[in-house]
């Protein structure tokens, strides 16, 4: 969640500047899943550039083991419906 935290300071820091603007727009798009414009990355310099790009990942990451709990929670709950031990 490191670049999280980055774009969390970058954005409270100046959130009226085109870069805090462009990785808040990202960060609601992934949130509320959400179209994109990608071309919108490419107006970021390059560290704010690679900044995005760790988003992604830290988004995706989170997202599959958010995933990967909630199917645990399912296959609890069904095997307790089924009367199996757990």
């Amino acid at each position: 969640m490191l670049a999280v935290k980055k774009a969390r300071k970058l954005i409270q820091t100046d959130p009226e500047s085109p870069a805090a603007k462009v990785l808040s727009a990202l960060v609601i798009a992934l949130e509320s899943d959400q179209a994109f414009p990608l071309g919108q990355l490419y107006t970021l310099n390059f560290s704010q550039f690679e900044l995005a790009l760790e988003i992604l990942s830290e988004w995706r990451l989170d997202r599959y083991y958010s995933s990967k709990g909630r199917l645990l929670d399912l296959s609890l709950h069904a095997s307790e419906l089924a009367g199996e031990p757990t």
